[in-house]
């Protein structure tokens, strides 16, 4: 018997519980950043240096961190159904938990790339310096989507929701378009979860299960519930 298509919409409160923040913290800044300075195609002509600091920061935060009880659960549900995991997180905390099937909609932090030829992108584990070229002689950037960019994965993202038996939605809080809307990409009979320690108002979706707590408790509840509809 085939496994049922199981699609997983993960947001930043996945990985919070890893130690990494989230860019809606309290007080609107990201790592003490403001957002406009170093997470903008703006910032990046104001102050490449800075831009690249910051994320040169975050690659060192990310290759610290450790997957959690949340992603290795997502990663365990391989065993019993095709899972495709969407994620806007940039890190690979998924990969290292053991999921196979991962869409970064948002780029990802151990790539970096071109900025002239998005199409020239490489791995990179340690810093990106200012002079540091891709074989097209331009300067080599975050393998990122900054705010203010297309999501260029998105209509991949939109098809791939689309076949789901199954949609679930942890660690996001629906409000970071265009990846929000992927909810409504779903078939609109197929049975809907949303994990999040505040789960989004959310009254148009039909056939919805909520799950009110933090990635690593929810996910260890859905995996019970999705046991009766396996």
């Amino acid at each position: 018997m085939s496994k049922k298509k199981l699609i997983v919409l993960t947001g930043a409160g996945i990985s919070a519980e890893s130690g990494l923040k989230t860019f809606r913290d309290s007080d609107g800044l990201w790592e003490g950043y403001d957002i406009a300075e170093v997470a903008t195609p703006r910032a990046w002509r104001k102050d490449p240096k800075l831009v690249l600091e910051f994320y040169n920061m975050r690659r060192r935060n990310v290759a610290e961190a450790n997957p959690n009880a949340a992603h290795f659960g997502l990663a365990e549900l391989e065993k019993d159904f095709d899972v495709q995991i969407i994620t806007q997180n940039i890190d690979d905390l998924h990969e290292r938990a053991g999921s196979t099937n991962i869409l970064h909609l948002h780029g990802e932090i151990f790539k970096m790339r071109s900025e002239a030829d998005e199409s020239l992108v490489y791995e990179i584990r340690g810093d990106i310096n200012i002079g540091d070229t891709a074989e097209d002689g331009a300067q080599l950037r975050p393998h990122i989507v900054w705010f203010e960019e297309p999501v260029t994965l998105i209509e991949e993202a939109a098809r791939i929701a689309s076949t789901a038996d199954i949609f679930v939605v942890v660690g996001t809080s629906l409000v970071v378009y265009p990846a929000a809307g992927l909810v409504n990409y779903a078939p609109i009979d197929c049975p809907k979860f949303i994990v999040d320690k505040k789960v989004p108002y959310t009254s148009s979706l039909y056939n919805l299960t909520t799950i009110e707590k933090p990635a690593t408790e929810g996910v260890k509840k859905l995996k019970e519930k999705l046991k009766n509809i396996m």
